[in-house]
């Protein structure tokens, strides 16, 4: 299928979701370009999870005829194709706890889109380059042969990373990134983020902690009761009163080298 590489990433129209019979998105309108680096923030309950399920295809709107959704121009995508353009890295990774799975399967398991390896997939030496490659771009080459359960979570996280670069996507999709990971893991990850910013992949962040917007990251989304309630600069958004409207809660902010810290 060909794609349109000067077309938007993503581009939303009038989308309402319906989950449980409760509408959790509202009329959303979202265009984000290709190539650009966003952060979309909100509490817990805004609608991100739902719109993360709605990019990647496992939500779809209610019908509307001044509705539309695009991903790089399309409309209609086959998943499996979707993920050669759009990695997406979640904290869902129990299924690789399940049997004695290694670093370097786990990436390898991404051209198949399969937890770890079984005897019909059919393997070629330019994988295995790809995964080498892959594990020494996110600094964990030492992990190609330790086993998942055997991991922390920091070093999970980087494994699973490099699991999603496999198809060379044009952009990541980064799930709270920084949930469940210690102070050293949280800033080990961020300086990976900015490295894969830096080498030209743009990233879609969802979160809720203001550490995870990295510098390279220049707008920010507001979402909160399933709706954008923000959108533009950084500057503009991550300051006390936006961020406290946001969370409901008076903050306060500091920043230092483009980097933004939110202290309650």
């Amino acid at each position: 299928m060909m794609t349109n590489h000067t077309a938007p990433l993503i581009e939303l129209r009038n989308i309402s979701i319906v989950r449980n019979g409760r509408v959790v998105l509202h009329d959303l309108n979202l265009r984000i370009e290709s190539g650009e680096h966003v952060a979309i923030m909100g509490p817990n309950g805004s609608g991100k999870s739902t719109l993360i399920k709605t990019i990647t295809r496992e939500l779809y709107p209610l019908y509307d005829p001044l509705s539309s959704m695009t991903l790089f121009g399309q409309e209609s995508w086959n998943v499996s194709e979707l993920r050669s353009m759009l990695g997406i890295v979640t904290n869902d990774v129990a299924p690789f706890y399940f049997r004695p799975i290694t670093g370097h399967d786990a990436v390898l398991s991404g051209f198949f889109s399969s937890v770890g390896l079984s005897r019909h997939q059919e393997l070629v030496p330019e994988m295995r380059e790809k995964t080498d490659e892959l594990l020494h771009l996110l600094e964990v080459s030492h992990l190609a042969d330790r086993v998942i359960a055997e991991m922390s979570s920091g070093e999970v996280r980087r494994v699973m990373i490099a699991r999603a670069l496999v198809h060379d996507p044009k952009a990541l999709l980064f799930d709270e990134p920084s949930n469940s990971l210690d102070v050293f893991a949280q800033i080990e990850l961020r300086r990976i983020m900015s490295k894969l910013a830096q080498s030209g992949i743009a990233l879609l962040l969802i979160t809720h902690h203001l550490p995870d917007v990295v510098p390279e990251i220049e707008r920010v989304i507001f979402m909160r009761a399933g709706r954008i309630v923000g959108d533009g600069a950084k500057p503009e958004l991550l300051t006390a009163h936006a961020l406290g409207s946001l969370f409901g809660c008076p903050v306060q902010v500091t920043q230092q080298d483009g980097h933004y810290h939110l202290l309650s």
